[in-house]
C-alpha cells in the first residue's frame, strides 16, 4: 500500500500559509490541519486572563495535539495538509517520526517583511481568535524547515507563483 501524502505548509507569521493550506487541502481533496487553528479552540478554554506570550501552557499543549492529529490522519492513510511555522530547530523532532509513515512534500512561503507585517496587523485587529497568539512577538529570524525532501518555493505576494494548480500537482502528484 502507497503511504498518505503530508504536504507541509510552512514559512513566516504573515506570509500567508493558512489560507494557501487550506486552498491546496480543497484543491487536492484532503485535510488542512493548522497549529494556530488548533490553538484558536484550546483558547476557548483557557482560563480567564490568559495572555499569550511565547512558551505560554497554551502554547505547549498545542504542540501534542497538532501532532496528535497528524499522526492520527496519517496512520489511517489520509493524505494531510499541515500549516504550521515550522521553524525547523523546533518542529524537526517533531517531523521525523512521522516521515516514517508518510511522503512528505515541503510548500515554503515567502513574502516581503513588510506584507508579512500589514496582514499581521490586519489578521490581529479582524480576528478575535488572534487573542490565543503572541502576534506582536516575531522571532528576528526565521530558521526554515530544512527536510531531505521534495519541495518548493511560493511566493505569496499578490496570489500564488507558481499557480495554486501548479503547487497541488507538486503536492499531490
Amino acid at each position: 500500500m502507497a503511504r498518505p501524502r503530508l504536504i507541509v505548509v510552512s514559512g513566516p507569521a504573515g506570509s500567508g500559509k493558512t489560507t494557501l493550506a487550506h486552498a491546496l487541502a480543497r484543491r487536492i481533496g484532503c485535510p488542512a490541519i493548522s497549529r494556530d487553528e488548533i490553538k484558536e479552540g484550546m483558547v476557548h478554554a483557557a482560563p480567564p486572563g490568559f495572555a499569550a506570550a511565547p512558551g505560554d501552557p497554551l502554547t505547549l499543549r498545542t504542540l501534542p495535539a497538532f501532532f496528535g492529529v497528524l499522526r492520527l490522519l496519517l496512520g489511517a492513510g489520509v493524505t494531510t495538509v499541515a500549516e504550521a511555522a515550522f521553524q525547523d530547530h523546533v518542529w524537526r523532532p517533531n517531523l521525523l517520526p512521522l516521515l516514517e509513515i508518510a511522503e512528505p512534500r515541503i510548500v515554503q512561503c515567502t513574502v516581503p517583511p513588510d506584507v508579512a507585517l500589514a496582514r499581521r496587523r490586519r489578521r490581529t485587529a479582524e480576528q478575535p481568535t488572534r487573542r490565543a497568539h503572541a502576534d506582536g512577538h516575531v522571532p528576528a529570524s526565521f530558521r526554515r524547515l530544512a527536510l531531505d525532501a521534495p519541495s518548493v518555493w511560493v511566493d505569496t505576494t499578490d496570489g500564488y507563483v507558481p499557480a495554486l494548480e501548479e503547487i497541488a500537482a507538486f503536492a499531490g502528484g
